[in-house]
């Protein structure tokens, strides 16, 4: 049986840092990681993305936008365990090749499989994700900056565009996990 992997997903260059800890069985295929990745941080999937782990690329070979078959393997049937397997390791996901979106993700943990418990599982985390489609981080960076002061001329005009109520510490752990129970990502209740 898998053990379970426990992993801090950091989105570089967040300032404050922006970063959620997550429980994940050791056996999870990259797709499945992809789509807690997505949920967890509060991206929306609405571009393509890839995982750089040793050194090789993982994703889906015909979303690679530089035509080279051989720059991206097919991660369809690849599981995490298969690729890392020591406390410490880290690789990269990158999501939205325009924006630019990288998060460094370090496996912190090997645990055993606990009884009752629900994997996926978000445990804690830090900040809300930027929206979609921002322009990347340095320019999250200039947004913040604008909403922090409502005299600014484009005040108004951002805050209309991130719905009026956007708090960039927002981070609600009890949110995310009710996300992953609904969500199926090969997810497992043991209680063996």
């Amino acid at each position: 049986m898998a053990n379970i992997y426990q992993l801090k997903i950091t989105l570089n260059d967040s300032n404050p840092p922006i970063w959620r800890r997550i429980l994940i069985k050791s056996d999870i295929l990259l797709p499945d990681l992809h789509k807690i990745i997505q949920t967890v941080m509060g991206w929306t999937n609405s571009h393509l993305h890839e995982f750089d782990i040793n050194g090789r690329i993982y994703g889906l070979p015909e979303n690679d936008e530089f035509e080279d078959e051989n720059r991206i393997t097919d991660y369809s049937s690849v599981k995490l365990d298969s690729l890392i397997t020591r406390e410490n390791e880290q690789f990269i996901y990158d999501y939205d090749f325009g924006d630019f979106w990288r998060h460094t993700i370090l496996l912190e943990k090997i645990l055993p499989v606990e009884k009752k418990v629900y994997y996926p599982k978000c445990i804690d985390g830090m900040g809300h994700c930027p929206p979609d489609d921002c322009g990347g981080i340095h320019r999250y960076a200039e947004i913040l900056e604008i909403i922090k002061n409502p005299g600014n001329d484009e005040y108004e005009e951002m805050m209309e565009w991130l719905g009026d109520e956007f708090d960039p510490e927002y981070f609600n752990l009890d949110e995310i996990n009710k996300l992953l129970k609904r969500r199926d990502y090969g997810c497992i209740e043991l209680d063996d």
